[in-house]
């Protein structure tokens, strides 16, 4: 069975999509079988595989109001192994559908089992909100990446977002586990980003990886030209950072190599 991720932090700006679109995409070339579900009303994911949402009939959305399935809205990207799962701005009005709907924070976990036999990795986009999409993200997850700014309030988010999945394993009983947090847009001659970077793995040891995407302008254009940075640019900064991140979270999964602390902090 696929392990479920979902790539969340509730402020918006600190390369979730990108983390999400280009772990993906070097999972699949070291041989993993990868879906991404775009999660995210803005489809950014969807743009960074080269995917027009206004020409694409069924997304995520009607999957989970069960106006489409599994066959309707699963896309192959261009790299092999690698599929999508769409997003449109429609997906804002989902968020007002749901709350008619039994078991709302459940709606994407029931979709998700339906297919995880089907892959390795499931990667989930999430919007940068702790609203009703996130939850069903969340609660869907088995494993959750937090990419992080390397600034002032990096810890502070990160507290806020460890508590939200607190209360989730609680009041829910869905026992999500914390993979990582991932420094991103990171500058090794910035003096604060050092500072951060020292803190935040003095704070939570054995929690962050060891793996830092640099600030890499390669990074920044990519999804512009709706490619991964496997495409784009694979000999550049941020595209061995992203190979490197992929070989470290299959060593943490599939070695069954973790830390005690990492778990602890996801417990309550």
């Amino acid at each position: 069975m696929a392990y479920v991720i979902s790539i969340c932090n509730q402020k918006g700006g600190v390369g979730k999509t990108t983390t999400c679109l280009n772990l993906g995409a070097y999972l699949a070339i070291l041989g993993r079988r990868v879906l991404i579900i775009d999660f995210d009303s803005q489809a950014n994911a969807t743009v960074g595989l080269g995917l027009d949402y206004q020409k694409i009939n069924k997304n995520v959305y009607h999957l989970i109001l069960n106006l489409a399935d599994f066959r309707e809205v699963i896309y192959r990207a261009r790299i092999f192994s690698l599929d999508l799962i769409p997003s449109s701005p429609d997906l804002i009005g989902a968020q007002v559908e749901l709350n008619n709907l039994p078991m709302k924070e459940t709606i994407l976990f029931q979709k998700v089992n339906q297919i995880r036999n089907h892959y390795h990795y499931i990667l989930i986009d999430l919007p940068p909100s702790l609203g009703l999409l996130t939850i069903n993200g969340l609660v869907a997850s088995d494993k959750v990446i937090i990419p992080i700014q390397a600034e002032f309030f990096a810890l502070e988010g990160l507290k806020q977002l460890i508590t939200t999945i607190n209360l989730i394993k609680r009041n829910l009983g869905k026992n999500i586990e914390i993979l990582g947090a991932l420094l991103t847009l990171y500058d090794k001659r910035n003096r604060l980003n050092r500072l951060v970077l020292k803190n935040i793995r003095r704070s939570f040891p054995g929690y962050v990886f060891e793996t830092v995407i640099p600030k890499n302008i390669d990074l920044a254009e990519s999804p512009s030209f709706g490619k991964t940075i496997l495409e784009y640019s694979p000999s550049s900064k941020g595209a061995k950072a992203y190979l490197n991140l992929a070989k470290e979270v299959i060593n943490l999964l599939e070695k069954n190599i973790s830390s005690n602390n990492l778990n602890n902090l996801a417990k309550n």
